[in-house]
């Protein structure tokens, strides 16, 4: 009875709290240029360093992709003053946890660790951003660029359907533009990169002034911000990164499209263009695909996985990034089954949200979730999606690290008529890309091409 009581009383105080979310953070820019977030919280005796490098694979060129994620493992392989090795071992020593990754948008490192070692991840970090072009040898460069081509083949080339991303950006954006390709880059171009190609795209990016730091934990913000002063403020800035400004992208065709792979089970892949983070449309979609495909109760997995049995998945996303975002549909036939056969029922739901909004509870539903998930990840300073990065994220996409409040109101004042003006908006029949991957040999389970007059 008495754990019951305390969580009552833990969920009113956050629910009373809900209108106004705060993150409370200090900004301060260094001379270099370097943002700096510091975020207090004393509920444990932890610290959280979460670093931003602006920069994502949609700053490389055609020819030469791949970079962004490559530094990803380069930053992990030793540095000026920390030699191959160390950088985790010293971490572990101290009961820390560390990782990255890398998106289209930003490149992103944190460790988790107990608040006295602070100062060693401030000066792993430090030493890697302002002397890992030290430590950078040709051989060093292929060595990592052999691990990378190795987890593209394992991810993509080797893996069933692992080609089905890289065939819709290619087929979704002109190829000139920054989403054309994905993250981990084409094999042919991290062949054919130089060491010199490399290190020019450090130079460029991995620089203070296109960075942010933020720290978040049981910190003294003083105390904390002198450290920060001492082991990154004499790492000089970089030249002003120009910011990205391709065309705005709309596609106006549908493009149906086939391959064959070495799959047991043909899938189909649905996806559109659609508006960019915290763009108007970004927060309806959101909850048009938990409304379609979030929960056993949602309307897709209902019709195809529950009613009719003819898939064995399905997933709705809006993937929502900086530039544009996708909004995309993943459903994996039962044997025995077509994607035509599912297409038609998908498009048959999508018509509906078009022709008719959707249900106030389901909209609830989906806000409900999408709240309750959000509020947890503000409960910890660290990881991937605690407030740290949080902070960071917001700093990025938003201009503000204390946009949660911002962030959540997009959910919780959207109605109806909303998610079906957007549906309306987004998902047109003549702008999206239609992917089937199925079994060698089996191209009649593919969703087919339309025949002049029909």
């Amino acid at each position: 009875m008495r754990k019951t009581l305390i969580l009552l009383v833990t969920l009113c105080s956050i629910l009373s709290a809900q209108s106004q979310i705060k993150i409370p953070y200090t900004r301060h820019v260094l001379s270099n240029g370097l943002n700096v977030l510091l975020h207090e919280d004393h509920s444990t005796p932890t610290v959280t360093v979460n670093t931003w490098f602006h920069v994502g694979s949609g700053y490389e060129k055609p020819g030469r992709t791949g970079f962004a994620h490559l530094f990803e493992h380069l930053m992990f392989m030793g540095s000026g003053h920390v030699a191959e090795g160390e950088f985790d071992k010293l971490l572990e020593a101290a009961g820390a946890e560390n990782n990255g990754s890398t998106t289209e948008d930003r490149t992103n490192y944190y460790e988790d660790l107990p608040s006295n070692a602070l100062e060693l991840a401030l000066y792993l970090d430090s030493d890697r951003m302002g002397f890992l072009a030290d430590a950078m040898t040709p051989q060093s460069v292929d060595a990592q660029r052999a691990v990378v081509k190795n987890e593209r083949r394992q991810s993509y080339e080797n893996r069933p359907y692992g080609l089905s991303e890289e065939t819709i950006l290619k087929n979704l954006y002109p190829a000139t533009h920054p989403y054309s390709w994905p993250v981990i880059g084409s094999m042919t171009d991290l062949s054919a990169a130089t060491y010199n190609d490399v290190v020019e795209f450090f130079k460029t990016y991995y620089v203070p002034n296109n960075a942010s730091l933020s720290i978040a934990g049981d910190i003294n913000p003083q105390e904390t911000l002198k450290l920060v002063e001492k082991w990154f403020g004499g790492i000089p800035a970089g030249k002003p990164v120009e910011p990205q400004n391709p065309a705005a992208v709309r596609l106006n065709e549908e493009k149906i499209l086939v391959m064959e792979d070495r799959v047991q089970l043909p899938r189909l892949y649905m996806t559109w263009i659609t508006p960019q983070r915290f763009a108007p449309g970004d927060a309806e979609l959101d909850v048009l695909a938990n409304i379609l495909s979030g929960g056993k109760n949602s309307r897709l997995y209902q019709k195809l996985v529950y009613e009719l049995q003819i898939a064995q998945d399905i997933r709705a996303s809006q993937g929502s990034s900086k530039l544009s975002s996708q909004f995309q549909i993943v459903s994996t036939a039962r044997a025995g089954h077509t994607l035509e056969e599912l297409k038609k029922v998908i498009q048959q739901e999508i018509d509906k949200i078009k022709n008719e909004a959707p249900m106030q509870r389901e909209l609830q539903r989906s806000v409900n979730q999408y709240e309750a998930s959000f509020l947890d990840a503000l409960e910890k300073p660290g990881g991937f999606g605690g407030k740290a990065n949080q902070l960071n994220e917001y700093f990025y996409y938003a201009g503000n690290p204390d946009y949660a409040n911002e962030d959540l109101s997009r959910y919780k004042a959207l109605s109806v008529n909303d998610i079906q003006t957007a549906a309306q908006i987004y998902l047109r029949d003549n702008g999206r890309v239609i992917l089937s991957i199925v079994p060698k040999g089996k191209t009649d389970l593919a969703v087919q091409p339309k025949t002049e007059g029909k």
